[in-house]
């Protein structure tokens, strides 16, 4: 299997002893639909939480779970090491953890590990109190200084029946960051990221708005693909939907969102404008609702706040803006990146089947003050996203 955007990437997923191991197998979906070529790895212990077989049938190979049984033509556990890009402990357990630390060998996942310098992605799952303790957070720091990736865990139900923080990491995260490591794009760590999505919601009275067609889905997905590659993300959004590892601010109007933002940005590095603002507001919102009548409904507009130019530029914040345009793209582009002092604009053509507003798929072009720095074509929001990263990454990288 080649097709895709991890075609033919090899990825060996090394499962350990904990309930969460059935979690593996929607990773291993995930990977292999992205093209990825799949080994699983398994201790004695997940083993007897899912059978072989079911990893077999996922990844078409044979899975590796015990590595003193005889695989022909050498040793199994430097065959794998040698054979991955990538290897990605999912669940982690603490024991394995403390394995992976202290560099002990005694089953094929840490033997394995041991022997490999492909990068390491581990994705914890335990209970919370197991998670919290100091030596399983110290065994953490140890691998993190070792240049792991360490995917955390969620907070939710535990098997134990408590809530907590240790639920593994969402299969859809987990893969992401996978995926930023195999495309040598995990360079956003420790970066404060600010991203708006959405469009805003102006209130008529208590049960109507002035609104747009904006579902969040392009402010989602480059909040999402800069958590994947390592930075501090917060998105305010007015279409929230609890993405996990990312702080996630909800706002109506744009008066919320300007307020939201504004404590957000006051020690973020990037700030991503993609919310779709209501350009205008009912200039008067009635109290109660509005009844129907036979007779015209006259609703008077105003200009709506315009949030960058009222945040206005702050050394140290890089200021990214979105231009929504039916025509005259990149002039219009140019224009408001002049207008509004940005340090770039991303700017897409609206009214296109198939891309754009509520759509999963884009197409932009990227504007700094120097010109285009980048024509993205019809891609999924999601590629479109981490094209945009790169531009933002390359602009800042030129100006420090």
């Amino acid at each position: 299997m080649t097709e895709g955007r991890l075609g033919g990437r090899r990825v060996a997923v090394g499962v350990s002893g904990g309930i969460a191991a059935y979690k593996a197998i929607e990773c291993i979906r995930l990977l292999t639909e992205a093209g990825a070529e799949v080994r699983v790895l398994m201790t004695p212990e997940a083993t007897r939480f899912i059978m072989p077989l079911t990893f077999e049938a996922l990844s078409y190979h044979a899975v590796a779970a015990d590595w003193l049984t005889p695989q022909g033509g050498g040793e199994t556990h430097i065959k794998l090491a040698e054979w991955a890009e990538v290897i990605a402990i999912i669940p982690a357990t603490a024991n394995t953890i403390a394995k992976l630390a202290l560099g002990l060998a005694d089953e094929i996942v840490s033997g394995t590990v041991l022997a490999s310098r492909a990068p390491l992605v581990i994705a914890p799952a335990m209970n919370d109190l197991m998670f919290s303790q100091q030596p399983t957070q110290d065994h953490l720091d140890t691998l993190r200084a070792r240049r792991a990736l360490v995917v955390g865990p969620a907070g939710g139900r535990l098997a134990s029946g408590k809530s907590g923080l240790g639920r593994l990491a969402a299969p859809e995260r987990i893969v992401a960051v996978i995926e930023t490591v195999l495309a040598g794009r995990r360079n956003l760590d420790g970066l404060r990221v600010v991203v708006s999505a959405g469009g805003t919601r102006e209130a008529v009275d208590p049960v109507r708005y002035v609104g747009n067609y904006s579902s969040g889905k392009m402010g989602r997905a480059l909040a999402e693909v800069a958590a994947a590659r390592g930075a501090d993300v917060t998105l305010v959004t007015t279409m929230p939907s609890n993405v996990e590892g990312i702080t996630e601010i909800p706002v109506g109007n744009a008066a919320e969102m300007l307020e939201a933002l504004a404590r957000a940005c006051a020690d973020a590095d990037v700030l991503v404008m993609a919310a779709a603002v209501a350009d205008y507001t009912p200039q008067d919102v009635a109290a109660t609702k509005l009844r129907r009548t036979e007779r015209p409904l006259e609703l008077r507009l105003r200009p709506n706040l315009d949030i960058l130019k009222t945040l206005g530029p702050r050394r140290g914040l890089f200021r990214v803006g979105f231009a929504a345009e039916t025509e005259g793209l990149r002039a219009q582009a140019q224009q408001k990146l002049k207008d509004k002092q940005l340090d770039m604009i991303v700017a897409n053509q609206v009214g296109v089947d198939g891309q754009g507003l509520a759509s999963d798929f884009n197409a932009v072009t990227v504007v700094t003050p120097a010109g285009v720095v980048a024509d993205v074509p019809r891609l999924p929001k999601w590629e479109v996203a981490g094209r945009i990263w790169d531009a933002i990454d390359a602009s800042r990288n030129r100006g420090a």
